[in-house]
């Protein structure tokens, strides 16, 4: 005998018809995720830990910039920090550390390849042992092109040619640091169409130390909030990378 269970429970036979309109979750729509919760330290900024997270850009630099990171992140590594000589920022774009900075009260110089100067070529650099924080959010190679100078790490022809001289500003930035200053970068892979997936967190750490650098505490890994490439629809079939890496190295 074959029994029915509308007539025995319409409140199961009702839930079986709503569950068949539920609706799939939209796939643009955002996912909050919980946070560790991080430990109780004497740090002045207490909020900044390996996982940063801020969706607001700030009122730093312009947000039409290319390649502009918003200047939260510099904000909070530079009240952490507390440098008390100079900052520098030699890859400046539209002036987001230079505005942290005076908003800071702290004394910066910065400038950029659009100004004439090239970060990549120690005769322009500033003298030796010169500043106690540099910041920089360097070109992740070809993956965005920001000028048209031969110059620009972002024209570099081949992922050698870019380590190359990506390697000699790392040196630069050593030589201008003051024992013991604080060197921060802003660094992300990338997957390019000819050299496949480049690791240039990876490369930049392997050039930091063979230029005498030391890694001064832990990676902090930053929420890519607000990337043109978030609003993209891509054909093909990849794992997208919604982060980058900031490494603050040290000079001993």
């Amino acid at each position: 005998m074959t029994y029915s269970t509308v007539p025995i429970n319409p409140f199961y036979a009702s839930r079986l018809r709503r569950a068949s309109h539920v609706r799939p979750p939209e796939p643009d729509r955002p996912t909050y995720v919980r946070l560790p919760r991080a430990p109780i330290t004497g740090s002045p900024v207490p909020h900044l830990t390996s996982l940063y997270h801020f969706d607001r850009a700030g009122e730093y630099g312009d947000r039409k910039w290319p390649g502009n990171c918003g200047g939260n992140l510099i904000k909070d590594l530079l009240t952490y920090f507390k440098p008390q000589g100079l900052v520098f920022d030699p890859m400046s774009g539209s002036g987001t550390c230079r505005d942290v900075c005076q908003e800071l009260g702290l004394s910066c110089i910065a400038w950029d390849m659009h100004q004439g100067q090239d970060a990549c070529n120690p005769n322009d650099f500033p003298a030796a042992e010169t500043f106690d924080f540099i910041w920089v959010h360097p070109p992740y190679w070809r993956q965005k092109l920001y000028s048209e100078d031969p110059r620009d790490l972002s024209r570099s022809p081949t992922l050698e040619h870019f380590l190359r001289r990506y390697g000699q500003f790392i040196r630069n930035c050593k030589a201008a640091l003051k024992p013991g200053g604080k060197f921060a970068i802003l660094m992300g892979d990338y997957s390019d169409r000819e050299a496949g997936y480049v690791p240039l967190v990876y490369h930049t750490k392997r050039l930091a130390f063979a230029a005498g650098l030391t890694q001064h505490c832990t990676d902090i890994i930053r929420f890519s909030h607000g990337n043109s490439s978030s609003k993209k629809i891509y054909r093909s079939s990849f794992i997208p990378g919604l982060h980058d890496v900031c490494m603050i190295f040290e000079r001993d």
